[in-house]
């Protein structure tokens, strides 16, 4: 991976994890680092401050652990391990009922398991820095696999009442997405979105072997967490000024997490074409 880019993954992973780690202090222990440690059995052992000062500790390290490895290449195995523990953990508790909608049948009608898989981003991320010598294909798919899986599930998610509801009020915020709302109803423009991300998805898995197509499947799928960070300043509940970011802010800001796959994404098919006959 060519030096400027594998920066530019690295800034965008020390950016999200320091806002996160931050806030997460701020805040306090909330929903999800009780409902990890209730599934894994262990919430007897340390109480939810404590927990949570632990997982403070594992991003802001991993945050100096990123800004470190753009001059030090040692210091990216040290950030892969830690990238991989700090995403299989909340992964692993994706077991955990509460993550899915019971009233709509349970797995797989995501609820507050929204937040948890694009730790499967952080994970993608965490492996490419461990395996530096995987083939160009292999990284493009390790790298494309967890867009495709947040393009198809959440987009997927679009087309239920409960989350066109759900996304109500950061379309409404938004001066790129509001006036969809003139000339459709609040379940037609959910439906528009989840048609948008289920192409954009599409796109990402045909343009590995189809060069034609990177370009658009990847500025299709990049817009899609481009936007969803203009959410942190449309948004009012998304940004505070006691604590950074709010729950909805610390959903938001993990999409930097797959514009940094998008970027190995790139970087792979690049290789990828050079490397072809």
């Amino acid at each position: 991976m060519k030096p400027l880019q594998l920066s530019s993954s690295l800034v965008l992973i020390a950016l999200s994890n320091f806002l996160l780690a931050i806030s997460m202090l701020l805040l306090g222990p909330g929903k999800q680092i009780t409902t990890t440690t209730d599934f894994f059995q262990i919430s007897h052992w340390l109480s939810a401050n404590h927990f949570n000062y632990l997982a403070v500790l594992a991003f802001i390290s991993s945050s100096v652990l990123a800004v470190i490895a753009i001059k030090v290449n040692a210091f990216r195995t040290m950030l892969g391990y830690l990238l991989i523990i700090v995403s299989v953990i909340p992964l692993v508790s994706l077991a955990a009922d509460s993550m899915w909608i019971a009233s709509m049948g349970g797995f797989p009608v995501i609820g507050s398991g929204q937040g948890v898989i694009k730790y499967f981003a952080l994970l993608a991320i965490g492996v490419m820095l461990l395996k530096p010598r995987l083939t160009p294909l292999t990284s493009a798919w390790l790298s494309a696999l967890p867009v495709v899986i947040v393009l198809l599930w959440i987009g997927g998610m679009k087309f239920t009442l409960i989350e066109a509801q759900g996304i109500e009020g950061l379309v409404q915020s938004s001066p790129l997405m509001s006036w969809l709302y003139t000339f459709f109803s609040v379940q037609t423009t959910s439906n528009i979105i989840g048609f948008y991300d289920l192409i954009a998805a599409a796109l990402l898995i045909v343009a590995i072997y189809k060069p034609k197509l990177r370009a658009a499947a990847i500025i299709m799928s990049g817009l899609v967490f481009i936007v969803t960070q203009t959410f942190l300043f449309s948004y009012s509940a998304a940004l505070s000024s006691d604590t950074v970011l709010s729950a909805t802010g610390h959903f938001l800001i993990k999409d930097l997490w797959y514009l940094a796959c998008l970027l190995c994404y790139h970087l792979a098919l690049t290789q990828y074409k050079n490397d072809s006959p």
